[in-house]
């Protein structure tokens, strides 16, 4: 956590009026815990009426909080704590570049950047908000930042291919230096969060002097029987706010001190816990939104108003435009005035055909997990899932050897990749494997992990050994390059069949399907095939003893009561499995939050 401020917000309601995806990254990545309501504010300032860009881009923000403030006070008749609005321009020549509404009007700003210095402005606007006998009552602080940027001078031919690339289409100045528009820019001079979106640093200072300072400073307070429509805005002026009583006066004390007093006999807004109660409805948008193919479609066509989109998909408008609207809420979509498209996230885990594509996965849990955990209460009465009756019974077959069908399979397989891919370098970096020159992965399906060692390992023969009716399929899963020689597939039962020679066997996600019967079976197999001096490199779910830090570990857990006879091992009960069947050189490395990396080997004699 950047200031300790932050933590004044953590039992306040906290509203973010922006739908942006890097707003909310750079929010909690600080710690902040918000609400995302998209603002409707329509952006139609008269931008030469403003004496600067930053005052416009300051109005803009304001306009964006109190649209919010309003609807949510009008829906709810209760307001949020605090609302943060802001606005990100780029300014070049005192002319306002805001995002482009074709690749001709990017081609325009990027070129009229190109090789000079510009700024790029954020106003922020601090809404707090009170609510008292309908009327709803608001102190505004505001800020801006600047950053000022220089461009290389860059080729048309390089402008084009950025362009093309699809990332200036939702930027302000038409670049995300974030991304793949930080190759545009030479250097900058001032906060680099502020180019992305938003100023924290100076965002943290000003909530230190509201909170911290001996008397709030730059707030303006207006009270309203209920905010104005969102075409009054425009002619709101400092003037209006100049002449309200200021924070201080005998008057504006008690008022403060009345305010004060309710909000510390109200419990903390529990917004984590109702975002957790309503988390699978989140869940089922982004499930149905990628049945409907919603955002291949984006990723062809976009922008798209939902009438089209829904005309595509054939769908109800009404129904299509609020799918739309919660996946714009979610970070999955953007919304401009000239139609919806594809996030970032969604851009790189959401297509079908995506080298990160996280399809596969979401399938498996619509299609399978979601039904299995219909019946977790009785599998915790009964300490398992009833014999994997009805859905168990399917879901185990989709991880073990009897999987119910082509489309079964496939939507696992699919599913494993997809996971896979994310996870295989961490895997094939952890540890020092180059002293091995051959290697079995067991289970290995679609061999994603495979193709990693080799990448990482030249000199790596790698055999995936998995059930003939896995090895079937994995043809259009592979990818093309010289390392597609080093990695070979092998059918067959690593429970019933003899394991192929190799001085390193790999587990992935192996054990943890498995009872302790099983697992000691298994690894007295790898271990009598196993050379002296060979390894065995196992990567498990981590599992941690503070619960909050083994969340993932322990939600997986619960998927594998109802669905397999498995069970998540502590690292410390791993460790001592692998002692017990002869590897007792034992090597650990965490990747982050999510996975344990464990390399264990036999004596060399």
């Amino acid at each position: 956590m950047m200031y300790p401020v932050i933590r004044k917000l953590q039992h306040k309601r906290v509203v973010l009026a922006s739908a942006s995806p890097r707003r909310q990254e750079i929010l909690s990545q600080a710690g902040l815990r918000f609400e995302v309501v998209p603002s409707r504010f329509k952006e139609k300032l008269n931008k030469a009426s403003f004496p600067t860009p930053h005052a416009y881009a300051i109005e803009t923000a304001k306009q964006k909080a109190l649209d919010v403030a309003r609807r949510i006070h009008q829906k709810d008749l209760r307001a949020p704590d605090i609302i943060i609005g802001a606005d990100t321009i780029v300014t070049i020549e005192g002319l306002i570049l805001e995002k482009p509404v074709d690749k001709q009007d990017a081609y325009q700003m990027l070129s009229r950047l190109n090789g000079k210095e510009h700024s790029v402005f954020t106003g922020v606007a601090i809404v707090h908000c009170f609510s008292q006998d309908g009327q709803l009552d608001v102190e505004i602080s505001q800020f801006y930042e600047e950053t000022v940027v220089i461009f290389s001078q860059l080729s048309e031919e390089l402008l084009w291919e950025y362009i093309h690339s699809g990332e200036p289409m939702d930027k302000a100045g038409g670049y995300g230096i974030q991304a793949l528009g930080g190759m545009l820019v030479e250097s900058i001079h001032g906060d680099f969060l502020n180019v992305v979106g938003f100023p924290l640093n100076h965002f943290c200072k000003k909530l230190a002097e509201l909170y911290f300072a001996p008397g709030a400073v730059g707030l303006q307070r207006v009270k309203h029987d209920s905010i104005p429509a969102v075409d009054t805005f425009e002619n709101l002026s400092e003037e209006e706010g100049a002449g309200l009583d200021r924070r201080g006066s005998q008057a504006q004390g008690t008022q403060d001190a009345r305010h004060a007093r309710t909000a510390e006999s109200l419990p903390p807004f529990p917004t984590g816990l109702l975002e957790l109660i309503a988390g699978f409805q989140a869940s089922k948008a982004l499930f149905t939104a990628c049945k409907l193919k919603v955002f291949d479609l984006l990723q062809r066509e976009a922008p798209l108003k939902a009438v089209d989109i829904a005309s595509k998909i054939d769908t109800s408008e009404r129904g299509t435009r609020r799918l739309l609207d919660v996946c714009v809420a979610l970070g999955l979509l953007e919304k401009t005035e000239r139609g919806y498209s594809n996030s970032d996230l969604a851009t790189l885990y959401l297509l079908s055909d995506g080298e990160f594509s996280l399809r596969g996965f979401i399938e498996l849990n619509d299609e399978h997990t979601w039904a299995a955990f219909t019946h977790l209460e009785s599998a915790i009465q009964e300490g398992s899932s009833r014999d994997h009756q009805a859905v168990g019974d399917e879901a185990e077959g989709l991880l073990q050897d009897s999987c119910p069908g082509r489309d079964a399979r496939l939507c696992f397989m699919r599913a494993k990749h997809g996971l896979a891919k994310l996870t295989a370098r961490q895997v094939a970096t952890a540890l020092d494997l180059s002293r091995f020159s051959s290697a079995c992965h067991l289970g290995g399906c679609t061999g994603a992990l495979a193709h990693e060692l080799a990448r990482e390992y030249p000199r790596l023969k790698v055999t995936v050994f998995d059930l003939p009716e896995v090895i079937e399929h994995v043809t259009c899963f592979q990818p093309s390059g010289p390392q597609t020689e080093q990695v070979s597939f092998v059918p067959g039962d690593f429970f019933k069949d003899s394991l192929p020679e190799a001085d390193l066997y790999v587990l992935s996600g192996i054990l943890r399907d498995w009872p302790d019967e099983k697992v000691h079976r298994l690894l007295s197999r790898i271990s009598g095939s196993c050379k002296p001096g060979g390894g065995l490199l196992v990567a498990e779910v981590a599992l941690d003893e503070d619960p909050r830090a083994a969340r993932p570990g322990l939600l997986r857990s619960l998927s594998r009561l109802l669905q397999t006879q498995g069970k998540e091992r502590s690292l410390a009960k791993s460790r001592q499995l692998l002692q017990l069947h002869g590897f007792t050189d034992v090597q650990v490395a965490h990747t982050g939050d999510v996975l344990n990396m464990v390399l264990a080997t036999r004596p060399a004699t």
